[in-house]
């Protein structure tokens, strides 16, 4: 890939500066002496040259205003430019995280109505807005599980059930929270199996973590008792909210039984992420463990003022500060403006866009948990596929030649050559159609030339990438050019 310095040349500048009006200071250093470039290492580019430089690299790369994201269990959805303008505003975006709270009136009095609204979304009474990711709200929950069963001298509590389903940052974050996971087995219809979740439940059980709809985009249908069996053993439930765009306005985690759940606002409450961020996670929970979450929080004091307070039984806090606070901002503009009624029609398109890709590939791909109508993402395998030597990882790779970002594939585990498909509510017809034919294309061309797809992609700016030696020889940084090389 050419780079800015490849199309320099000596004496092309991209700007012109008046000349020197002041005394000229004398004693510059060599090496920031920019005459003749004086080993600073600048562009000698037109600006012309530098605008379609940078145009032609963002045009390399895949977006959201590209095409569709059909990432399972990530919510990659369209994000409105509104909100985004909205979170950008001088007195929201420029303010200082050390200002005086009377300073902040305005934000505080949004955090604090967000977490009204996310407790009613979800069904719970407390919330934190601190964690900046999903994970770390994982991470905030099961803290306030272990901080809840310290309070009654039960520190023993310290194992996590969760179903062999379950996103690999659940028991990433069971284990740094010093807990022990221990698996559930789900049964034939990829559901979590009550008998097994039964006989490991006990005098030990901290917390029963599962994410509804699970993974597999399936309804855990029988929640209720899921629930009640670990209540009934002790412990609490807490539920992964990855998948909430399929329950807004449906359906309540607090209603099903569970004690708490993050919210991951980077996915279900618009806000676009990638590539490592932004992202923001906020806790919310029960009243019997709203006294342990993280300091600070938001109160409304007697005279309708705002202020950050401490808790003494608090866990700690996890940032220094409170919060990803454009995030929220965009996360409380997304939800003012669609109110109760536009949230439900959110997750409603969300099933229903998914249901109409899963009717329409499911003669094309195996499908090993088709027992009706999924939730907001469904599962395929690539077996049938992989038995003519094209493995999922091929038909990802053959997408891009369509121009289509790749589903999430090998996720969840139990599902061999797994393709996690999830549309979003933002995706309209002529768009999921366009993925559909892809799809089935690629499936006909698995049949019939199959080393049109192994040897994908092959019109994309870099052709498939040996991707152990990457892991292994990582450079993160352009190689240092050659004596006698082109300037």
């Amino acid at each position: 890939m050419r780079t800015i310095f490849d199309i320099c040349s000596p004496g092309r500048i991209g700007v012109s500066l008046p000349g020197l009006d002041v005394p000229a200071h004398e004693g510059l250093p060599e090496n920031l002496n920019r005459e003749g470039d004086g080993g600073a290492g600048l562009p000698r580019a037109s600006e012309g040259q530098v605008m379609r430089h940078f145009i032609n690299l963002g045009s390399m790369n895949y977006h959201l205003d590209k095409g569709m994201y059909p990432l399972g269990s990530c919510t990659m959805k369209y994000n409105p430019k509104l909100h985004e303008n909205l979170a950008r505003m001088e007195g929201l975006a420029g303010i200082h995280p050390l200002c005086p709270d009377s300073h902040v009136q305005g934000t505080l009095e949004l955090m604090h109505h967000l977490g009204e609204l996310l407790c009613e979304i979800t069904g719970f009474q407390g919330v934190s807005l601190q964690p900046a990711a999903g994970a770390q709200g994982e991470f905030c929950g099961i803290m306030l599980i272990k901080s809840y069963h310290e309070s009654r001298n039960e520190p023993h509590r310290n194992e996590v059930l969760m179903p062999d389903s379950a996103h690999g940052t659940n028991p990433a974050t069971s284990t740094l929270a010093d807990c022990v996971v221990v698996g559930v087995e789900s049964n034939e219809q990829g559901l979590v199996d009550p008998e097994d979740l039964r006989r490991k439940a006990g005098p030990n059980t901290a917390a029963f973590m599962l994410t509804n709809p699970n993974t597999l985009g399936l309804f855990e249908s029988h929640i209720g008792e899921l629930t009640s069996i670990v209540h009934e053993a002790g412990g609490l439930n807490y539920m992964d909210g990855a998948n909430m765009n399929a329950l807004l306005g449906i359906a309540r985690p607090g209603d099903m039984g569970f004690d708490v759940c993050h919210l991951n606002l980077h996915k279900t409450f618009s806000t676009p992420h990638g590539g490592g961020g932004p992202g923001s996670g906020p806790v919310a929970c029960n009243g019997k463990l709203a006294d342990f979450l993280p300091e600070p929080v938001v109160v409304r004091e007697e005279d309708g003022s705002f202020s950050l307070k401490r808790s003494r039984d608090s866990f700690g806090r996890l940032l220094a500060f409170h919060g990803h606070i454009g995030v929220l901002y965009r996360a409380y503009a997304y939800i003012m403006s669609l109110g109760a009624e536009g949230l439900r029609e959110v997750s409603e398109a969300a099933l229903i866009n998914a249901n109409y890709l899963k009717a329409r590939l499911s003669g094309h791909f195996d499908n090993p948990f088709d027992h009706g109508p999924c939730m907001h993402e469904f599962v395929l395998s690539g077996d049938r596929q992989a038995k003519l030597g094209v493995k999922t990882l091929d038909i990802a790779k053959r997408l891009l030649d369509y121009g289509i970002h790749a589903p999430t594939v090998y996720f969840p585990l139990i599902v061999h050559e797994a393709l996690m498909i999830e549309p979003t509510e933002t995706e309209g017809l002529e768009e999921l159609d366009r993925f559909v034919e892809a799809m089935i294309s690629i499936a006909k061309e698995a049949e019939e030339k199959p080393h049109l797809v192994t040897d994908a992609p092959v019109n994309t700016p870099v052709l498939r990438l040996d991707e152990v030696k990457a892991v292994k020889d990582l450079c993160l940084v352009e190689p240092a050019a050659e004596e006698g090389d082109p300037e």
